[in-house]
């Protein structure tokens, strides 16, 4: 098998500089830089999560309720992976948004055996709509749909280059790693992915890697297997 990834893309990517919103120059960024990637046989499938729109978790709205404000959340990674996919047309790429919500025809009944068909055919899989429960991530998502899909290593793209020992915004301090095991991300609990994905990325030893999407070359050095960012990796 080719090299196969799950990009995880966080919905304030989409958003430009103010994380909110949709910024149409982001979407064909990533789309661009996703394509030649593909072109030269990287498999890639991509969650995407929905904080630029709704972030569910967050939501500061006591009427509702935790179930309610989830759903709102995943619907919002769908209207993300819509047009993304869009831009990846745009780019000359067969891709297919992959939901677990009905959505009268717009995405593709996510199921693990057709997105391997179709990552094997070159195309790019968009991954909406989370799990499809609540109270669950879409950092847990693509922890998930990782291990489903046989992929190589999650690829976790963020606002700083790596797992730092902290906050590097407000620790000058604050050392990066270009290696560390998920033990050690646990038990420090260093912000990388939350917790419940990371455990499921050790239980199966499934490498994730943390790096900078707004550092250039960063999401390009990620897809053909740079050694960019911060590896997380099983103990030695």
């Amino acid at each position: 098998m080719s090299r196969r990834v799950l990009l995880k893309l966080s919905g304030e990517v989409l958003g430009g500089e103010a994380g909110s919103g949709l910024d149409p120059g982001s979407f064909t960024a990533v789309a661009s830089t996703v394509a030649p990637a593909v072109r030269a046989g990287v498999e890639v499938a991509i969650v995407i999560g929905g904080g630029n729109l709704c972030r569910g978790g967050a939501l500061d709205a006591p009427a509702v309720p935790r179930t309610t404000a989830d759903t709102a959340g995943m619907l919002a990674t769908v209207m993300n992976g819509l047009l993304l996919n869009a831009s990846f047309a745009a780019a000359g790429l067969q891709s297919e948004v992959y939901s677990p919500w009905p959505t009268g025809g717009e995405t593709a009944p996510y199921s693990a055996r057709a997105v391997r068909q179709h990552l094997s055919g070159a195309g790019v899989a968009v991954l909406a709509g989370g799990t499809g429960s609540p109270f669950f991530t879409t950092d847990t998502t693509a922890a998930l749909r990782a291990l489903e899909l046989d992929c190589q290593e999650v690829l976790k793209g963020t606002k700083v280059d790596g797992v730092y020992s902290a906050d590097p915004a407000r620790d000058p301090r604050a050392v990066r790693f270009d290696r560390i095991s998920f033990t050690e991300v646990l038990e420090r609990g260093l912000g990388v992915m939350d917790a419940a994905a990371v455990a499921l990325c050790r239980e199966h030893g499934l490498p994730i890697r943390v790096f900078s999407m707004i550092e250039e070359g960063g999401l390009r050095g990620a897809l053909l297997g740079e050694a960019v960012g911060t590896l997380v990796e099983p103990e030695s």
